[in-house]
């Protein structure tokens, strides 16, 4: 008598603790999708302006120079002969 007590006892703990955990799933389970979809969000629009910087663009038809090119001197090195080509029909 003792050992069906026992299992009863198990099986109305395990029903218990199923639909406890059931019942809370319904009340936190908008709340959790919420937080998730907002961090998802969050995460796609930290890598959308990885690719897009808005913050210096210029504005249209506005000319940019991202880079000044090097003062370059220049050489008296000799670097070959000029051999011109013609075109034999």
């Amino acid at each position: 008598m003792a050992s069906l007590t026992g299992f009863l006892r198990t099986i109305l703990i395990i029903l218990l603790v199923y639909y406890g955990v059931k019942i809370l799933m319904r009340i936190f389970a908008p709340y959790f999708v919420r937080y998730m979809s907002k961090k998802m969000q969050e995460r796609f629009g930290g890598q959308f302006q990885q690719h897009q910087p808005d913050r210096n663009r210029p504005k249209e038809g506005e000319t940019v120079i991202d880079k000044m090119p090097e003062q370059r001197q220049s050489s008296d090195k000799k670097v070959g002969e000029y051999i011109d080509y013609e075109e034999i029909d």
